[in-house]
């Protein structure tokens, strides 16, 4: 095996996809979920029928006691191989001076101080420091981190800039403990998270303005953070991967 693989906010969208491909290259998945049990329990039924192992574990990646409890799930699963801190919220749209305090702090509890405190235990598992033999994390930020998302997210946008200059500095903190840090840039991506943003419409309000003039899959992104977790990605940490067709 390929040894436990984290997926935050593993039941759905992106997550979902990257825990269906991690577990047909080998590894066992851990799929977090923050709410939706019966979508994790989904991903991991699909998991153990095709002969995979996987376990589904309840925590909002932005509490402390919720992350360890999460990686104590993944322990004994086996050993930790890879992080992808992929879970993520999108609050409603507005602009800035339309936006409360408590949004914001929800926006980026989850987005960044989430994905800080996974990245935290992953490492003192991962690290040769630790006594740990190397492993793989993967962060997922947002071409509206180059954007700025104006009129629409700014909040979000400005968390996932956080996870940008979060990536680049942590793969050069733990680069020689063998541990390789690396992001993938969604742009517009058929998925949930524009529907609980408050934003239905948005995939096919943008379309027009992407150069390829369609809008990307779960499966298109997902199928980049597993090229990251592969050994085809040995050489490769601090980078940022756009899947963004062409925006």
């Amino acid at each position: 095996m390929a040894g436990v693989v984290i997926v935050t906010g593993g039941g759905r969208g992106i997550g979902r996809a990257v825990s269906l491909g991690a577990a047909r290259r080998g590894y066992s998945v851990l799929v977090n979920y923050a709410g939706n049990a019966e979508a994790a329990a989904s991903v991991v039924g699909a998991i153990r029928a095709a002969g995979g192992t996987a376990e589904a574990v309840q925590g909002d990646v932005a509490v402390e006691a919720d992350v360890l409890r999460i990686f104590e799930a993944a322990d004994r699963l086996g050993q930790l191989a890879a992080l992808v801190n992929n879970a993520g919220i999108l609050t409603q749209k507005g602009r800035v001076d339309e936006t409360n305090v408590d949004q914001l702090r929800r926006t980026f509890d989850v987005n960044v101080i989430g994905s800080f405190l996974c990245a935290r235990e992953a490492i003192r598992r991962l690290s040769t420091r630790h006594g740990g033999k190397g492993g793989s994390i993967i962060n997922l930020t947002s071409v509206a981190a180059l954007l700025g998302a104006p009129g629409k997210n700014v909040d979000y946008a400005a968390s996932k800039g956080a996870i940008d200059s979060f990536t680049t500095g942590l793969a050069r903190e733990v680069a020689d403990e063998m541990i390789r840090v690396n992001a993938i840039r969604p742009g517009i991506i058929d998925t949930e998270i524009h529907l609980s943003g408050g934003d239905p419409g948005r995939v096919a309000e943008m379309r027009a303005q992407i150069p390829m003039k369609r809008e990307g899959s779960a499966e298109e992104v997902a199928n980049a953070v597993l090229w990251l977790l592969s050994d085809e990605a040995s050489y490769v940490t601090g980078a940022t991967i756009a899947v963004t067709g062409g925006r």
